[in-house]
């Protein structure tokens, strides 16, 4: 008698063991396109030649499309007998004699579509059969330094890979008045607003004139040197998105929900900075308890009233990009997710390990699954970026695109990037000693005129205008605003 464990393995064994290919409808498939060419415009959107099983018949399609798409010959028994006869592969299959026995298949097909897919279904199977053994012995193999959660992001990279680039993609075609409809809708919806905004609001007047809103769908990479305010501004911007988003909603299965992922802060010390900018108290004084009994009343009915807001903190530090992927469906699946921001880039990690040489590949793969999560989920996606030294070599300290970290991706995958300035910082550090009056007295005034001054630089904007805006900043509760 076989004990459970003895039956799993023996069920495993067969499901290994069972075939997932079709030579038959393979057969079918290539026969009627060599008999009509016309056919081939059914499957040729989705069906590749690495789907097919058999060797020869990946060949035989992949000569068809040659001939068909590439130097617009027509593939028949006649322009193909050459190539059938010549190859070593297909001469093991039987060369010239075997169109015979695929133009005989192609007598009985029904519909060459139908098969395809069959064809296609097979091969992905195949794949996912392989990435299964691939993992069953990975997790076997008993390798200390990998964890079960790297396991599983790291195959969940593959598995996302195959459904995106196997070539049967989720969207096809559309038919242009689907687009136009959309449109409108977001125009009229602006329309009615007083702001004017068919995105997602910044709550900041100015930076949503120049953007409309956060948009749907779209990459947004705001960046800045360290102390610039890249953090502060984040924080400001998902919380106003997250109350502008459910203003006058009730409902809680109604709400739409906005995630912040932390890599580099805990969800304590961003709570304690959400508090300072909603109470305007002073961060500090949540650290050494150093609060007044009034004090102590606006953050019992301002925190009561952040409490109910959708906004969701994940602290995980060193996430890879699959995991962050997993985590979004997830939030948007149980809390309607319609925002979310990444703080910072540079501290996600790839689906795969990679050496300090490969960086750039690696941040590539990172900003085209970022992008991939806007684009899967229809939400605006914000990631946090650091800048390289290169803007302190200069006189003229305002970012450009050019100081991006791996500048080439980043700026490539974005919609939208925007660069975090205030002068003030600099300033501040070309204090004068105060016995040189004249010096310090100049200073002081400069310093006046842009200490509650930042500026937001909207290097690249997609679908939209280039520009800079001009916001108030109040350093001592890290709050942004309006600047009249």
């Amino acid at each position: 008698m076989l004990n459970n464990q003895q039956k799993n393995i023996a069920n495993s064994e067969l499901i290994i063991r069972r075939e997932l290919f079709n030579i038959e409808a393979e057969q079918s498939i290539l026969g009627t396109i060599i008999l009509n060419n016309e056919y081939l415009n059914r499957v040729i959107e989705f069906l590749l030649p690495e789907h097919f099983y058999e060797p020869g018949h990946q060949k035989i399609y992949g000569q068809i499309l040659h001939n068909v798409e590439k130097i617009n010959v027509v593939a028949n028994q006649i322009t193909l007998k050459q190539f059938f006869e010549n190859d070593e592969v297909i001469k093991a299959l039987g060369a010239s004699q075997y169109l015979s026995v695929l133009l005989a298949q192609a007598q009985s097909i029904i519909d060459i579509a139908d098969y395809a897919k069959l064809i296609y279904d097979y091969a992905l199977k195949r794949k996912l059969a392989m990435i299964g053994e691939e993992l069953v012995i990975k997790v076997n193999s008993g390798d200390a330094n990998i964890s079960a959660q790297e396991q599983i992001e790291q195959f969940e990279g593959q598995l996302f890979a195959l459904s995106e680039h196997s070539g049967g993609g989720k969207n096809d075609f559309r038919n242009i008045s689907l687009s136009i409809k959309e449109t409108l809708d977001k125009t009229l919806l602006a329309r009615k607003r007083d702001s004017h905004v068919s995105g997602v609001s910044t709550g900041l007047v100015d930076l949503d004139k120049i953007l409309s809103g956060m948009q749907q769908s779209d990459l947004i990479i705001l960046a800045g040197r360290p102390s610039m305010g890249k953090t502060a501004l984040g924080i400001n911007l998902a919380v106003n998105a997250c109350k502008a988003l459910n203003l006058d909603i009730e409902d809680k299965k109604l709400q739409k929900a906005v995630g912040f992922f932390s890599l580099e802060m805990s969800a304590e010390q961003l709570s304690a900075r959400i508090l300072s900018m909603e109470c305007s108290i002073n961060a500090t004084k949540f650290r050494t308890g150093q609060l007044s009994e009034n004090e102590w009343e606006v953050i019992a009915t301002r925190s009561a009233e952040i409490a109910k807001l959708p906004f969701f903190i994940d602290d995980t530090p060193a996430l890879s990009i699959s995991a962050i992927r997993t985590r979004a469906r997830r939030m948007v699946r149980k809390h309607n997710l319609a925002f979310l921001i990444i703080d910072y880039l540079q501290l996600i990690r790839g689906v795969s390990k990679r050496s300090s040489d490969n960086r750039v590949q690696e941040v590539s793969e990172i900003t085209q699954g970022l992008k991939a999560i806007a684009k899967e989920f229809n939400i605006p996606v914000m990631a946090l970026s650091q800048l390289s030294r290169a803007v302190e070599q200069r006189e003229d300290k305002r970012p450009q695109l050019a100081d991006l970290r791996e500048s080439g991706s980043i700026e490539q995958d974005a919609d939208v990037v925007a660069f975090i300035y205030r002068d003030s910082y600099y300033k501040e550090r070309l204090r004068p000693a105060e016995n040189e009056v004249e010096k310090f007295q100049r200073w002081k005034s400069e310093m006046q005129e842009v200490t509650h001054k930042a500026e937001v630089i909207i290097a690249k904007q997609r679908n939209g205008p280039v520009g800079s805006v001009d916001l108030f900043f109040d350093a001592e509760f890290t709050r942004f605003g309006n600047l009249f």
